[in-house]
């Protein structure tokens, strides 16, 4: 087998040695040993492979140590071992693999330390040391990894510090230290990264500070402190990083206050606030974020105003004030924002009322309204958003109605209101959303009725009316809806009958009546659904027959019958469902 250039053992779980002759396959170039998770050693044989470019060692879990005759190996290029949970050390001779790329350590969570060697890996582009939870300091020769350009530290839980020579790695580009949770603090050494574009610091929850001198990272595009909720404040010099474009602070929920330099960063596309719960205010130079298309103040509960400078962000897409309930009203410089695209407002309990400004904001595509309880009402300029694309209402139980200018929303493709249970009736001027694809109506307990323009919905989709516990008829017009793919009535207890106008829906193929209690049959023309694929009847306890016409249904793959009933028989057409693939009969006690 001189010739061998690929030998996959891969999944060999009962594989426990490696013959010493395999030292002998002189031409071989990869060798996979992932899964062989009996294997405790590999033979000092294995040096002798001087072809070898990988070798895979993917979840070899009772392997202790590696033979220090690996050091010979000098085409290594790939060396894998992921998962290798009993090995403790790494052989000296490591540092003789000059050809090696790449080493992954990943889940060798009993390694305790790396041998000053590793720092003669002069080729070694990628370090992975994620889940190397006993590893408690890196030796200071790993500053000699010159051609380093990922290290991962990640759940390094026991590292307390990394060396000062950790700056001298000139061609580090991402560097990953999440839940290095006894990580206090880092080297002011890190500022002479001038590589380094990627700097993850998510869970450091005893990172107190950042070092001044971070701001020389010229190269950063990517910070993220997410959840190092004991850092306090951001040095001033954060402002110098031209290159940021996306800073991650949410969870940070110490933080007082940003520096004003953080206007300074001209490349920032997305800040992140989520959380920073003891964030009071933002400094007015906000506003000179040029590029910042992404800004998120959800949980920033203390958070009372925004700066009138907010107005200035022009390339802003996104703004998300999830803001609890010390934001009484929006500022009227948010109408200003002419990229806004997407504006979230969520948990705002003293928000009576959208400004009418708000149409304004001509290129607005996405309104979400979460828990906005003391909302009543929409502006009638709402009806002015002609980019306006999607609409969410959820949990704003004093909204009375909403405005029939929405009906002049030309653009608009979905609507959601969920356990909006103050509203009564939706206005008519709804069948004029000739683009609307997906209606969602959940829980509005107040609601008892469609208005009959809704047949008029002719690129409707998806209509769900979702616990309408007062609901006792859907309107004839409902079988206009030529485009409706999915009808859900789930919950709808008080209905107890169906138009016959449902079965001119040509495209239905989804059909839920789970919990119509009242329901007491299906009309005869469901049977000319024949695109119908699936009926959900669980829970119709009233219902005492189905139709024969249901044999009919040439597409139906999917009927749903649980739940007890009246039903008493099963009409005998129900053996022409050809297509049937799913059929679900339990608890009908009276079936004969």
């Amino acid at each position: 087998m001189n010739a061998l250039q690929q030998l996959d053992l891969n999944g060999c779980s009962n594989l426990k040695k490696l013959p010493a002759s395999i030292g002998q396959l002189n031409a071989l170039q990869q060798l996979d040993l992932n899964g062989c998770s009996k294997l405790k050693e590999l033979p000092s044989s294995i040096g002798q492979l001087n072809a070898l470019q990988k070798l895979d060692l993917f979840w070899c879990s009772k392997l202790k140590e590696l033979p220090s005759s690996i050091g010979q190996l000098n085409a290594l290029q790939e060396l894998y071992l992921y998962g290798c949970s009993n090995l403790k050390e790494l052989p000296s001779s490591i540092g003789q693999l000059n050809a090696l790329q790449k080493l992954r350590l990943n889940g060798c969570f009993n390694l305790k330390e790396l041998p000053v060697s590793i720092g003669q890996l002069n080729a070694l582009q990628e370090l992975d040391l994620h889940g190397c939870s006993k590893l408690k300091e890196l030796p200071s020769s790993i500053g000699q990894l010159n051609a380093l350009q990922k290290f991962d530290l990640f759940n390094c839980s026991e590292l307390k510090e990394l060396p000062s020579s950790i700056g001298k790695l000139d061609a580090l580009q991402k560097l990953s230290l999440d839940m290095c949770s006894e990580l206090k603090e880092l080297p002011a050494s890190i500022s002479h990264l001038n590589a380094l574009q990627e700097l993850v610091l998510i869970w450091c929850f005893n990172l107190k500070k950042l070092p001044s001198s971070i701001g020389q990272l010229n190269a950063l595009q990517y910070l993220d402190l997410t959840t190092c909720f004991n850092l306090k404040e951001l040095p001033s010099s954060i402002g110098e990083l031209n290159a940021l474009q996306k800073l991650l602070l949410s969870g940070c929920s110490k933080l007082e206050e940003l520096p004003s330099s953080i206007g300074q960063l001209n490349a920032l596309q997305e800040l992140h606030l989520s959380g920073c719960s003891k964030l009071e205010k933002l400094p007015s130079s906000i506003g000179q974020l040029s590029a910042l298309q992404k800004l998120y103040l959800d949980g920033c509960s203390n958070l009372k105003k925004l700066p009138s400078s907010i107005d200035h962000l022009n390339a802003l897409q996104r703004l998300d004030l999830i803001v609890g309930s010390n934001l009484k009203k929006l500022p009227s410089s948010i109408g200003q924002l002419n990229a806004l695209q997407t504006l979230c407002l969520s948990d705002c309990s003293k928000l009576k009322e959208l400004p009418s400004f708000i149409n304004q904001l001509n290129a607005l595509q996405v309104l979400y309204l979460y828990d906005c309880s003391k909302l009543e009402e929409l502006p009638s300029s709402i009806g002015q958003l002609n980019a306006l694309q999607e609409l969410y209402l959820y949990n704003c139980s004093n909204l009375k109605e909403l405005p029939s200018s929405i009906g002049q929303l030309n653009a608009f493709q979905k609507l959601f209101l969920f356990r909006c249970s103050n509203l009564k009736e939706l206005p008519s001027s709804i069948g004029q959303l000739n683009a609307l694809q997906e209606f969602y109506l959940s829980e509005c307990c107040n609601l008892n009725k469609l208005p009959s323009t809704i047949g008029q919905l002719n690129a409707l989709q998806e209509l769900s009316l979702h616990g309408w516990s007062k609901l006792e008829e859907l309107p004839s017009s409902i079988g206009q809806l030529n485009a409706l793919q999915k009808l859900d009535l789930i919950g709808s207890s008080n209905l107890k009958e169906l138009s016959s106008s449902i079965g001119q829906l040509n495209a239905l193929q989804k059909f839920s009546l789970y919990d119509c209690s009242k329901l007491e049959e299906l009309p005869s023309s469901i049977g000319q659904l024949n695109a119908f694929q699936k009926l959900d009847l669980n829970g119709c306890s009233n219902l005492k027959e189905l139709p024969s016409c249901i044999g009919q249904l040439n597409a139906l793959q999917e009927l749903f019958l649980y739940g007890r009933s009246n039903l008493k028989e099963l009409p005998s057409s129900i053996g022409q469902l050809n297509a049937l693939k799913f059929f679900y009969l339990y608890g009908f006690s009276n079936l004969k």
